[in-house]
């Protein structure tokens, strides 16, 4: 330390005692933390600190692993499964109280941690940390996670859980349960409902919370001829246990709009002393209606229908869920799909969706673009239903042209779905985690239900997709065809089941198709199926409207593409030709493919495995990345063209958002969440060779990730279509449009004029 000329000695160590005394007195005694943004499993959300009476956020900057350790310990969990960047649980409001944030992962407190100092940051709300923690807690309390104003279930719910005790033998042996006497749990102990005062009301609620979007009318007087003689037998306890008020719940009196029986006013007892909880002494009986999906021996495995009421009914979709009943919500008007924005969104809005699909009502309302960003028109804002409605369209709203939504206020579902049993009926086994492993399936074998592997021959990332949906683990990230390095369990070495063909969609691997007797060549072993599942996945959708802005045609000298033929991408003519003399004609245009997923989309293959293409200087991490076709009305190919996938990276990003993956000095490939990959019309193969085509009207189709090599969560958007015309001197691209982006009355009809048009109808 240089002192100045004439200062006393006997500073120095004052100096120092400064140095040191100075930031330990900026540190809180003892900082608070919480998790905000919209509400989702307890123990994820937006980081924020309570310092100087009011909390803020934390920078993504230098914020690791260790940082979400460390948080997540001092919240009350045992460890961190993640940390989360650029406002992934939303944008917080107030100072940003911490940046740079470096942990070593021992220490007990975040403010032991190094940073920049309090509310020093050059940071914006737009990169806002989050953390994932483990579900399991150190310590009970109040849940670290629950800040004011989010939606979801009440805290405080005096009425816990609900279930239905079937009665009936045919109840009994049904799944799900649709029908028997409604028990309520109350501070942890299971009681009967009074069916005094019970009214159809109630039970829309009860059958709501279980998963179903109907209640039915029910023959009573059957029921309480069934209760009287249960009173009667001298071996049935029942007449004990009804005397008793702590086996009852006086009165439940719902509107049957509320989204949990809690809501509903209730009386355990009754008001006046002595009076007997239950007078007329039986218990009240319901009987639910399950959607389309859940009914037994009928659409089994398929997606609940889209019912729209006459009138105002608009048909609605969910997009991007990891599981049975939730996603993010989509409308179609005026024949295009759309978001719908999340001002003034609430479980009421959320219920009338649920049910619209067949499921019961909302868990959660979720806002803030929680499951992803659509990409297309914001049809609705404000939407304001009762809760009787039958679809979303007949609710008030307003369009979202006038409110300012954006796509990362897309709002979001997560319904209450039938209890199916599906869970118990595969297993994994051998893997690193709970989430990886063998597929073991539970079938019935000669009258008998056994463990049994599943052959890998033909297994793929649908398959995958719907086990890891089954086991409620998420999505695939993986999916495996050879297990060798993973030991299945003893009792289920023999193959049950072999050519597993599933949609992706269905909710059990039961309900896929599947060979009659088993035949499987390979036999098991390391040659069984296997899984690795995550709770996020990436969904890469193409940019439409840019490929039908920017196509072109370029008459390019075959000596400005020995490059590109060495690549293949030219029609095979081009082999015939006499080089450098003479030239093909593309089909140019420029692609823009997004992640709108909640996971970056990385190459499957790790850098170690890339492929080096001395020609053009760079390395391929996916062989095929996008399938470029034009086909003829009726489907069939008449020019193709594929893009290697040479440079996955963040070619631009949203505001708020950083690039994270690039291409130079051999850096990691990939393609972040909420950024964009960007192929310029001027690339190397970024064209289809139409040189053989003659003129006419055809279909002009990208697929990006045609051969589903990294998983993602949403594979049906991933084909983009265009109308073209070709005269042999120009071309017309128009009608661009990803596979799901219009309602299949309206692709219906583009392609039947276009037949008309061409005389081939």
């Amino acid at each position: 330390m240089v002192m100045p000329a004439g200062a006393s000695p006997i500073l120095l160590p004052l100096v120092l005692l400064l140095c040191q005394v100075v930031p330990a007195a900026q540190e809180p005694a003892g900082l608070q933390l919480r998790l905000a943004g919209p509400r989702g499993p307890a123990g994820e959300g937006r980081l924020e600190v309570l310092y100087q009476g009011r909390w803020g956020t934390v920078c993504d900057d230098g914020f690791d692993f260790h940082a979400a350790t460390v948080a997540c310990r001092q919240l009350g969990y045992t460890a961190a499964i993640t940390w989360t960047h650029s406002a992934t649980y939303g944008q917080g409001e107030g100072p940003i109280w911490l940046d740079n944030v470096r942990c070593g992962g021992s220490e007990s407190s975040l403010a032991e941690c190094s940073h920049n100092g309090w509310g020093v940051s050059d940071c914006h709300h737009g990169e806002d940390t989050g953390v994932v923690c483990s579900g399991q807690r150190l310590h009970s309390g109040p849940d670290p996670a629950a800040a004011p104003g989010l939606l979801g279930e009440a805290p405080g719910l005096s009425l816990e859980e609900v279930r239905i005790k079937p009665i009936l033998a045919r109840a009994k042996l049904s799944m799900p349960v649709t029908e028997g006497a409604v028990e309520v749990k109350h501070n942890g102990r299971w009681r009967q409902v009074c069916d005094a005062g019970w009214t159809r009301n109630n039970s829309r609620v009860v059958c709501g919370m279980l998963g179903f979007p109907q209640e039915k009318h029910i023959n009573t007087n059957f029921y309480r001829k069934l209760w009287n003689m249960k009173l009667k037998d001298p071996s049935s306890s029942l007449k004990n246990l009804s005397q008793k008020s702590s086996f009852w719940v006086h009165q439940v009196q719902c509107q049957g709009t509320e989204p949990h029986l809690a809501r509903c006013p209730t009386q355990l007892a009754p008001l006046a002393p002595r009076q007997h909880a239950c007078p007329r002494g039986m218990h009240a009986v319901v009987s639910c209606v399950p959607g389309p999906a859940f009914q037994q021996g009928k659409g089994r495995g398929k997606k609940p229908p889209h019912k729209a009421s006459p009138g105002k009914g608009l048909p609605v979709r969910l997009r991007a869920g990891a599981h049975a009943g939730e996603g993010r919500v989509e409308v179609l008007r005026h024949g295009q799909w759309g978001t719908v924005c999340d001002k003034r969104w609430d479980l009421a809005a959320a219920s009338v969706v649920c049910r619209q699909l067949g499921y019961g009502t909302a868990k959660q309302a979720l806002v803030g673009a929680r499951m992803g960003q659509g990409l297309g028109p914001i049809h609705m804002s404000e939407v304001r239903c009762t809760g009787h409605e039958r679809s979303l369209g007949e609710c008030r709203f307003q369009d979202a042209e006038q409110s300012g939504c954006r796509h990362e206020d897309d709002a979001a579902v997560r319904c209450h779905v039938p209890h199916m049993d599906f869970q118990s009926q595969v297993r994994l086994a051998g893997g690193r985690s709970p989430e990886e492993g063998v597929v073991e399936v539970l079938v019935p074998v000669q009258g008998k239900l056994r463990w049994g592997a599943v052959c890998g021959a033909q297994w793929g990332l649908n398959e995958a997709m719907v086990v890891c949906r089954q086991l409620g683990l998420g999505f695939a990230s993986h999916a495996l065809q050879e297990t060798w390095y993973w030991a299945g369990s003893p009792d289920a070495s023999e193959v049950l089941m072999s050519g597993v063909r599933c949609s992706g969609t269905e909710l059990a691997l039961q309900q896929c198709q599947r060979h009659g007797p088993v035949h499987c060549p390979s036999g098991g072993g390391r040659f069984s199926a296997g899984v690795s599942c995550t709770a996020h996945a990436p969904d890469l959708v193409m940019n439409a409207q840019l490929v039908q802005e920017t196509a072109y045609l370029e008459d390019r000298p075959l000596g400005l593409l020995y490059c590109a033929h060495e690549e293949r991408c030219l029609s095979r003519s081009a082999d015939s030709m006499q080089w450098p003399y003479g030239h093909r004609r593309l089909l140019r245009f420029s692609s823009q493919i997004h992640n709108l997923g909640r996971a970056d989309f990385r190459p499957r293959m790790g850098r170690h495995a890339w492929t080096w293409h001395q020609c053009h200087r760079h390395f391929h991490s996916i062989e095929v990345f996008t399938h470029y076709d034009l086909l003829t009305l009726n489907g069939s190919k008449v020019a193709e063209g594929h893009k290697a996938s040479f440079c996955l990276e963040d070619t631009n990003c949203p505001e708020g958002l950083q690039r994270r993956f690039a291409c130079a000095n051999f850096g990691e490939q990939g393609v972040s969440v909420g950024c964009w990959d960007t192929y310029r019309h001027d690339i190397d193969c970024q064209w289809i060779d139409i040189t053989d085509v003659p003129p006419g009207s055809y279909t002009f189709q990208v697929v990006v990730n045609p051969k589903h090599e990294v998983a993602e969560s949403d594979f049906s958007n991933n084909v983009m279509r265009c109308q073209c015309k070709y005269d042999g001197q120009r071309v017309w691209v128009h009608g661009c449009h990803t596979s799901d982006a219009y309602g299949a009355d309206v692709v219906s009809e583009l392609e039947r004029r276009e037949r008309l048009a061409n005389n081939l109808v």
